[in-house]
């Protein structure tokens, strides 16, 4: 093959500044005057400037200006962590934009393909969407589907053949000698130097916009906004409850100042029972779990799949890549006529020049080990090529060297031996040789050849050819060192893995023993499973982990099957003919190494090491991730309830609006603390220790099931009896400080919350010790007790109408908020040992 130059990266660097970057017209972006109006939008800081409204028109401008403080704070804090989700939403973005190889600096590198220029010299290969316009300068066995841009489904062969140049675009057929930005290829591999980028593409030119990663609701954010919505409805019923009973409990004085006061009481009411903070929850831990992700080799391109992994039940994976580590080998060499070089030389012939296939990389090694080097086995002229069919697993060239012209074959040896000139006493004695050397775990090629005489005419077919068997090698490809233990974690967690390979079914049962799989003795070939109707696949996914021999047209009935059954399956996939497989399974994992742009655009996640254990690892990660989310709901409700049973308790006591527990402006000084709590701290939450032993969570689960509720219920009432009771207790002395006392109560019990719900069985001990060392934590701790400090004992107490608190009475509230939560650390005793009791 002719040396092919491409640009320095100093002229990369120029053109770009020149032509810009190869990326279409992107939307639009939202300005961030935007975000903060959408912000004022939500019920929470309507009724907050409603308040602050109130206020003013009580004559109190100090309690208005305070309030609208509030406002301001909370605004920043919404900004602020809406600023960190885009910024962390784009990263990703980033981190899953496509990629193309190039030569540049006169060696291959993968750059993205927006930093594509003219004048670039990329490669293209089977499965890779083309990022630009240009011109083929080689090809090999290059096959492009057009359609994208003709409209029509018949694929195209490109060559490599100079010829002129047109800026026009041929709508019925393309030119052979180019290819376009966003077709596919198909087939084979091909060095393209690039014309045209972005907008000035055919692609571009016709306006078809690239397909971005898509924010849709997911099944969590219609819980949460159902939860709101229901919650916001008990709100209104209980605003007009409060507003009328407070307006007949408040001495004579102005119709317009009771009603005034009745409607401040509600607001507190309102403002304590909308859980506000669903929609920041959902959209931190999502977000902030996609790049956590990330940073262990997966990028998740679909938010709501994150939800979905720890839900995974089934994990169906490729053999090659991902259980072994994707490293062939030769490991043996069998000669039929007792002729090793000649099986070598067939062997390194049927083989592709320029190949990025990891068996024909170790068949040229090992040629070129044994003295037979390139120049030996391409020296000729190539005269036809047999391109690798799925369905047939086996392919060919016919080359001509030295006025010898003979036709090379290799592939799976069920499908060559077919074309071999055997009878039935040898074929049966070459299988048995086949059949021993498959069960050391090696993979079987078989090689054959077909010498043709002067003038006889090269068969249109591979299934014309008439051959001979040269012999068969033996490849291995170990498995990876971690995935018997990815393997032994999985059975504890009660997930399935199903390895899914094209290899033959002894080597696929012998790896399978290998890395303990269980039910390793048992597979199923393609072949078998086309002979089978969906209800016999469904009865035998049952028990059968292993498919061997299997095309990817048979991945999306296999999920399928396994769906039917009722499990959520995570399928991994790297060709052009997954995508539909991973599109159909509960979650697709393109392959980021050896994936094609086409599966990795159908995946919800891509991994960047095609690695076993970063499929685990996810899982464990997305189970954390869930449960957090459901801890910090219960946190949310448990922290709420006495918020608003304090407001609702006051006026069935007759306590006047003015001396309510929590006025507006304190609960705006508790959501200051609420808020970073339940999508900070409670996101950087660890696994907990048994959480790969559970078994997959039921999908269609609720979010804040029954359990979940009374645990909630019956918290939030005992740190309301703490909170209420004190400040009932210590009302007769004045109202501010019995708010303070209150207040103190709520602050501290929130801080023991968090460590109590950090776990539903280890103890607090436990869960503290494992973020002992977390800086956000202790950070979010020591804010907490400086807002309690400030607000009680600086000058602020005036505007926040409360008052200071003696030592004693400090370290009270600090003991009934103890006393409040921990009595959860007796329930989760008794639990453990009650488990221990029953496994002994």
């Amino acid at each position: 093959m002719t040396e092919l130059k491409g640009l320095s990266s100093q002229e990369a660097w120029q053109r770009q500044a020149q032509f810009g970057k190869n990326e279409l017209p992107a939307e639009k972006k939202r300005w961030l005057i935007r975000k903060i109006l959408g912000v004022f939008a939500e019920p929470m800081f309507v009724l907050l400037i409603v308040a602050a409204a109130i206020y003013f028109i009580l004559g109190e401008p100090a309690d208005g200006a305070v309030m609208l403080v509030f406002v301001l704070c909370m605004i920043a804090i919404e900004a602020v962590q809406e600023y960190k989700t885009d910024k962390t939403l784009n990263t990703l973005r980033d981190l899953t934009a496509p990629y193309i190889k190039v030569i540049r600096d006169g060696a291959e590198q993968l750059v993205p393909s927006a930093e594509l220029v003219p004048g670039d010299l990329m490669i293209v290969t089977e499965g890779v969407k083309v990022p630009a316009d240009g011109v083929v300068l080689q090809a090999s066995d290059l096959c492009v589907d057009e359609s994208s841009l003709t409209g029509e489904a018949e694929a195209i062969w490109k060559h490599g053949q100079n010829a002129a140049a047109s800026d026009g675009f041929d709508a019925d057929l393309c030119k052979k000698d180019r290819v376009y930005s966003g077709t596919l290829v198909l087939q084979g591999i091909a060095y393209i130097r690039v014309e045209k980028i972005g907008a000035d593409t055919e692609y571009g030119k016709i306006g078809k916009g690239v397909a971005q990663a898509e924010r849709k609701r997911s099944p969590l954010q219609k819980q949460t906004g159902n939860l709101i919505k229901t919650c916001a409805g008990i709100a209104a019923v209980l605003f007009a409850l409060v507003g009328a009973i407070t307006y007949f409990n408040i001495p004579e004085q102005a119709s317009g100042a009771r009603l005034i006061e009745s409607v401040l009481a509600g607001i507190s009411l309102t403002m304590a029972m909308i859980p506000e903070e669903f929609p920041v929850i959902l959209t931190v831990f999502l977000s902030m779990g996609a790049w956590r992700l990330a940073r262990k080799s997966a990028l998740v391109r679909k938010l709501p799949a994150i939800e979905t992994l720890g839900a995974v039940s089934v994990l169906c994976v490729d053999k090659t890549g991902t259980i072994t580590k994707n490293q062939m080998t030769v490991a043996k060499v069998v000669s039929i006529s007792g002729n090793d070089a000649r099986l070598l030389k067939i062997m390194g012939m049927a083989c592709e020049p320029s190949t990025y296939d990891p068996m024909e990389k170790a068949m040229l090694a090992y040629c070129a080990g044994r003295g037979i080097g390139r120049d030996g086995l391409f020296a000729g002229e190539l005269i036809r090529e047999y391109p690798f069919a799925n369905a047939l697993k086996m392919m060919g060239h016919v080359w001509q060297t030295c006025g010898e012209t003979v036709v090379c074959v290799k592939g799976s040896p069920e499908n060559v031996l077919e074309l071999c000139r055997l009878d039935a006493g040898r074929k049966a004695e070459i299988e048995k040789q086949i059949e021993i050397l498959t069960e050391t775990g090696l993979r079987a090629m078989a090689v054959a050849e077909m010498p043709m005489d002067a003038g006889e005419e090269v068969p249109p077919s591979i299934l014309d050819c008439r051959l001979t068997l040269c012999g068969f090698v033996g490849l291995y490809d170990p498995p990876r060192d971690t995935v018997k233990a990815d393997i032994a974690e999985c059975v504890k967690a009660h997930i399935r893995v199903v390895m899914i390979t094209g290899d033959n079914g002894v080597t696929a049962s012998n790896i399978a023993h290998q890395i303990d799989m269980p039910n390793h003795d048992a597979y199923i070939t393609g072949d078998e499973l086309d002979g089978m109707t969906d209800e016999q696949l469904q009865a035998c996914v049952k028990s059968v982990n292993i498919f061997a021999r299997v095309r990817p047209e048979h991945k999306m009935r296999i999920v399928s099957a396994f769906q039917a059954r009722g499990e959520i399956v995570a399928m991994t996939g790297d060709g052009v003919n997954d995508a539909p497989a991973l599109k159909h399974a509960d979650i697709g994992i393109a392959m980021g190494k050896r994936g094609s742009d086409v599966s990795r655009e159908a995946a919800d996640m891509i991994l960047t090491d095609d690695n076993f254990t970063t499929i685990v690892n996810t899982v464990r990660d997305g189970r954390r991730i869930y449960q957090n989310i459901k801890k910090s709901v219960e946190y949310v409700f448990a922290i709420h309830i006495p918020i608003a049973l304090a407001a609702l308790a006051a006026p069935l006591l007759g306590i006047l609006p003015a001396d309510l527990m929590l006025l507006p402006l304190q609960i705006m000084l508790l959501e200051l603390v609420v808020d970073p709590t339940c999508s900070i701290v409670l996101e950087r939450q660890p696994p907990e220790r048994d959480i790969m032993e559970r078994r997959p969570r039921n999908p269609d689960e609720k979010l804040l099931g029954k359990n979940l509720l009374a645990k909630a219920v019956l918290q939030g009432l005992a740190i309301f009896a703490a909170s209420f009771g004190a400040y009932y207790f210590m009302l007769p002395g004045g109202a501010a400080r019995a708010r303070a006392m209150a207040v103190a109560v709520l602050l501290f019990a929130n801080l023991f919350l968090v460590q109590v719900n950090s776990s539903e069985k280890d103890s607090l001990f436990v869960t503290f010790a494992a973020l002992r060392k977390d800086k956000v934590m202790w950070g979010a701790n020591i804010l907490t007790l400086l807002i309690l400090l400030v607000a009680v004992y600086s000058p602020l107490n005036s505007f926040l109408k409360l008052a200071p608190l003696s030592a004693p009475q400090f370290f009270a509230a600090f003991g009934l908020a103890a006393a409040s939560v921990l009595w959860y650390e007796f329930v989760k005793l008794f639990v453990r040992k009650r488990r221990k009791r029953l496994s002994n």
